[in-house]
C-alpha cells in the first residue's frame, strides 16, 4: 500500500477503505509517513469530504492511537460534556457539580484557551493551588469519592490528533467538518465516559458561524459516538453574544459560584439546567428531562451542588476558601466602566470582539506561551434584548495593563444598539439525539 495512491483516491472523490485509513493514521503516528503527504490528504479531505463510515473509522483509529482511560471500575454510567468553545463559557464549572450532586459521575477532560475562547483549565487554575494535571489513578480515585473531577488530558491520549491538529493549523485545513468531528470525538471517546453531551456553538463568537453548519457538525459527532457504542447527544446554542455576564478566568469562576447559589445569569442557568437534565437522563438517573430538571433545582436550592464544587476543589488541591469567599480573588488595578452613548435595545453583543478584547486586557493568550492575568476580563451589564438609555452601564472592563483606551473603544463598538424592540433570544436552539 502506498500513501500516494491513498491521496489520489481521495483527491478523485472516492471512499477510502478501513485498511487505507488505518495505514495513513498508524503510519503518520509512527513517523513513517511525512508531513507533506499527510498535508495533501488533509486538503483532499477538505475538498472531497468523507462518508459517515470513513469518519467513524478515522475517529476509532485516532482514539486508539494512544492510551484510553478505563473508567469501568467506577460504578454506574459515566457522563461527560464537551463544548465546541465560546466566550464566557464556564458551563463545566457549574454543570459538573450540579449533575454530580444528583448522583451521576461526571468525568471531564478539558483543555486550555487560545485566542478569544477561554479554557476550563485556565479558569480552574485561577483558584490558588488547583491541580488540573491528575494522573489517571488520581482522576479515578476522585471520581469514586466525589463523583466529579475536571482535569487536563495526558500527553499519551490520542497522539494522532495532536499531530494532525498541528498540521491542520498550518495547512489551511482546520475548517473540514469530518476532521473537526473526528478530532473532538476521538478525545472524548478516549476519556472513557459512557455518555457524552455535546454543546455545539454557532454564531459570531463560535467556530461554526451558521446554525446549519453547527447542526451538520453535531449530527456527524452524534453519529460517530453512537456508532462507537456511546450514548451521544447534542444541544445547539448561540454564540452571538457571550454566555452569561462574565468573561475572564476568576470572573467566570465567581459567576459559576453565584449560579450554584441560584443567582446566576438567566441564559447561563438555562443552559446548565437543560444540559444537566439531558445528562441525568443519559446516566439513567432521571426517567426524563422533566424529572432531571426537578432534581437539579433541588440540589441547587439545598446547597448540595455548591458542596460538590467545594469537594472537587479540595480533592484537586485548591484553596477552598476562595470558593467560600469569592471576594478573596484578586481584583485588577484598573476598573473601567463602558457606558451607552445612544438609547434603544441591544440587538447583538459581538462575542468574537468581546473575547478578543478580553484577551487584549490580559484574560487570554494569543500563543500557548502567553501568561494569563487571572483577574482580567469583562463583565457585561446588559444582554441582547435589554433596553438601554444614554449613559447606562454596558459593561465593566478589568485589567492590570496601563494602555487600554483602544480596547475600551472596541468593546463599546461590540454592542449593537437599535431603535426597534428586540426579543430575548432562546438559550438552546436545538436538541439532537
Amino acid at each position: 500500500m502506498r500513501m500516494v495512491d491513498i491521496i489520489t483516491k481521495k483527491r478523485d472523490g472516492h471512499e477510502l477503505s478501513d485498511k487505507e485509513i488505518e495505514f495513513f493514521v498508524n503510519g503518520y503516528v509512527d513517523g513513517k509517513i511525512p508531513d507533506y503527504q499527510v498535508s495533501a490528504l488533509l486538503m483532499a479531505i477538505l475538498f472531497k469530504g468523507m462518508s459517515d463510515r470513513e469518519i467513524v473509522t478515522l475517529t476509532d483509529l485516532m482514539e486508539h492511537s494512544g492510551d484510553v482511560i478505563d473508567l469501568s471500575s467506577i460504578p454506574g454510567k459515566k457522563v461527560d460534556k464537551h463544548s465546541t468553545g465560546g466566550v464566557g463559557d464556564k458551563t463545566s464549572l457549574a454543570l459538573g457539580p450540579m449533575v454530580a450532586a444528583c448522583g451521576a459521575v461526571v468525568a471531564k477532560m478539558s483543555g486550555r484557551g487560545l485566542g478569544h475562547t477561554g479554557g476550563t483549565l485556565d479558569k480552574l487554575e485561577s483558584i490558588p493551588g488547583m491541580n488540573v494535571f491528575l494522573k489517571e489513578e488520581q482522576f479515578i480515585e476522585i471520581l469514586k469519592k466525589n463523583g466529579v473531577a475536571i482535569a487536563g488530558q495526558t500527553g499519551t491520549l490520542v497522539p494522532a490528533d495532536k499531530k494532525l491538529y498541528a498540521l491542520r493549523d498550518v495547512t489551511g485545513t482546520v475548517e473540514s467538518i469530518p476532521l473537526i468531528a473526528s478530532s473532538v470525538m476521538s478525545k472524548k471517546l478516549a476519556s472513557g465516559s459512557d455518555c457524552i453531551l455535546l454543546d455545539v456553538k454557532f454564531g459570531n463568537g463560535a467556530f461554526m458561524k451558521t446554525r446549519e453548519d453547527a447542526k451538520k457538525l453535531a449530527k456527524i459527532m452524534c453519529s460517530i459516538g453512537n456508532s462507537l457504542y456511546r450514548d451521544t447527544r447534542a444541544v445547539l446554542t448561540s454564540m452571538e453574544q457571550p454566555l452569561g455576564y462574565a468573561v475572564g478566568n476568576s470572573l467566570e469562576v465567581k459567576e459559576a459560584i453565584d449560579t450554584l447559589h441560584g443567582k446566576g445569569p438567566k441564559d447561563f442557568q438555562d443552559l446548565c439546567y437543560q444540559s444537566g437534565a439531558i445528562m441525568l437522563e443519559q446516566a439513567g438517573i432521571a426517567k426524563n428531562e422533566e424529572e432531571g430538571l426537578k432534581m437539579l433545582h433541588k440540589v441547587v436550592e439545598d446547597g448540595s451542588a455548591f458542596e460538590k464544587l467545594r469537594q472537587m476543589v479540595i480533592a484537586q488541591g485548591g484553596d477552598v476558601s476562595y470558593i467560600d469567599h469569592p471576594e478573596k480573588f484578586e481584583i485588577s488595578k484598573n476598573i473601567i466602566e463602558v457606558r451607552a452613548s445612544k438609547a434603544g435595545y441591544v440587538r447583538q453583543i459581538e462575542a468574537l470582539s468581546i473575547g478578543e478584547n478580553a484577551m487584549r486586557l490580559g484574560a487570554g493568550r494569543e500563543t500557548f506561551d502567553d501568561v494569563i492575568d487571572m483577574s482580567a476580563g469583562i463583565v457585561l451589564a446588559k444582554k441582547v434584548g435589554d433596553k438601554v438609555n444614554v449613559g447606562d452601564l454596558l459593561c465593566t472592563a478589568y485589567t492590570n495593563k496601563d494602555e487600554y483606551a483602544d480596547v475600551i473603544e472596541s468593546i463599546k463598538e461590540a454592542f449593537v444598539i437599535v431603535d426597534e424592540y428586540v426579543p430575548y433570544p432562546p438559550t438552546v436552539h436545538d436538541y439532537i439525539h
